[in-house]
């Protein structure tokens, strides 16, 4: 097949599951694919075997054309001009649609901030200080500061409490080390030292260090006893999962490595794990994924790993 040739209509089906299935195939080859969008992905290969047949198909098509490409001075760039030609006329607006960006729009705008995998420590104000882990975003709130996505470690010393707004809540304390997470519509507080109080939905929750609590949607959760050096392992550049799914670890893996992983097998996702991984491991986790698991790895643009 001449290079510059489009796939024939034998070669690439026009129905809509295929369609779709294309379409799924090139918003996470467009570098700006979510974790929720790999999530999306999962649901939907799921939802038959006519689904996920499809996107095999989409992925072989893709993978027949990549040799090629990589003949001419731009491959992927080409790659993905020869994949769209004839066969997606409403990418644009697909991607344009599910593409986000950590925070929404008030996140373009946040006063902290951090991109995959950086974290940053802050000096907020006197005796209070912030370390912002992979993907977060923060803005200012008054004396206090709004954690609109990601994760927060404050380590407050000073006379008044500070006030972090997550979600629907507050958490405030005066002299404390906690943890705040926000990701997926979901904050959990874990107190690491000292008190920290958390009001949401009319309730006012007192935790102390080694307690946690979660709130969102479902609504609020009664406090807990955790493993605070597992919770804030990220501090030293570490990720511990205690006995958790395989699709849990690979959510948060993607959380911090440049590109996606994307898990298509159901049964495979529930495995459970036990695993430490240094931040640094995480450029070839796919394969050890891969030798422990025995999941096929397909690769694609972009740092996108296909997981079946």
């Amino acid at each position: 097949m001449n290079i510059f040739s489009f796939p024939t209509p034998r070669q690439t089906p026009t129905d809509p599951l295929h369609e779709e299935a294309r379409d799924w195939l090139v918003l996470l080859t467009s570098g700006r694919a979510t974790v929720a969008d790999a999530k999306a992905l999962r649901a939907w290969c799921a939802l038959s075997p006519e689904h996920a047949q499809a996107f095999e198909q989409a992925k072989a098509l893709w993978q027949q054309l990549a040799p090629a490409a990589e003949q001419v001075a731009q491959p992927r760039h080409f790659g993905r001009r020869a994949f769209l030609g004839g066969a997606i006329a409403a990418t644009a607006a697909v991607v344009m649609v599910r593409v986000g960006v950590p925070g929404g729009f008030a996140g373009l705008v946040a006063d902290y901030r951090t991109e995959v995998g950086e974290q940053r420590q802050v000096n907020f104000s006197q005796g209070v200080s912030l370390a912002l882990n992979t993907q977060t975003r923060i803005s200012r709130a008054g004396q206090g500061i709004e954690l609109l996505e990601g994760e927060v470690e404050v380590l407050a010393q000073g006379v008044q409490p500070l006030k972090v707004q997550a979600g629907e809540g507050w958490v405030s304390a005066a002299q404390a080390r906690f943890n705040v997470r926000n990701t997926d519509h979901r904050v959990c507080v874990t107190c690491i030292d000292g008190a920290v109080s958390v009001d949401v939905f009319g309730r006012s929750v007192q935790l102390e260090g080694g307690r946690q609590l979660t709130y969102g949607a479902a609504g609020i959760s009664e406090p807990v006893v955790v493993d605070t050096q597992t919770v804030m392992a990220w501090r030293e550049q570490v990720l511990v999962f205690n006995n958790v799914t395989l699709a849990t670890v690979v959510d948060e893996i993607n959380r911090y490595r440049p590109g996606m992983l994307v898990l298509l097998n159901k049964e495979l996702g529930q495995r459970r794990v036990q695993a430490r991984f240094s931040l640094q491991q995480l450029a070839g986790v796919a394969l050890l994924i891969r030798d422990a698991y025995g999941a096929k790895c397909t690769e694609l643009p972009g740092g996108v790993v296909l997981l079946s």
